[in-house]
């Protein structure tokens, strides 16, 4: 099921207003797939930047678990919302150095 977001509007040629299921799923493995990278890149546990990755990666997999439930129940337009933020955390994580992602600048905003 697509998800039209269009607010009223009958200019269906605008397709940056849907949600598909090979946009959400996209966003879904993309998220899934730097959620296994960055769990590589944790500071060592004795740094003091450990127990700050851990709050991220928990924030990070709640948001992620949200997004499958809203999926599950068909609420493509809060799932999307909640994969982003997921990605939100996981890029705030990459970039300021709390998990070490090397020079992935493709999955992950590095840029100063």
């Amino acid at each position: 099921m697509d998800i039209n977001c269009n607010n009223g509007s009958n200019n269906s040629s605008n397709i940056n207003n849907i949600i598909s299921n090979k946009k959400l799923y996209n966003y879904l493995s993309r998220t899934e797939e730097a959620i296994n990278i960055i769990k590589k890149g944790f500071p060592p546990k004795r740094s003091l930047l450990y127990d700050v990755a851990e709050d991220f990666l928990c924030m990070i997999e709640c948001y992620f678990n949200d997004a499958k439930t809203f999926i599950e129940k068909g609420d493509y337009v809060n799932a999307f919302a909640s994969l982003n933020y997921a990605y939100g955390w996981i890029d705030a994580g990459a970039r300021l150095g709390i998990f070490n992602v090397g020079d992935d600048d493709i999955r992950f905003t590095l840029a100063k």
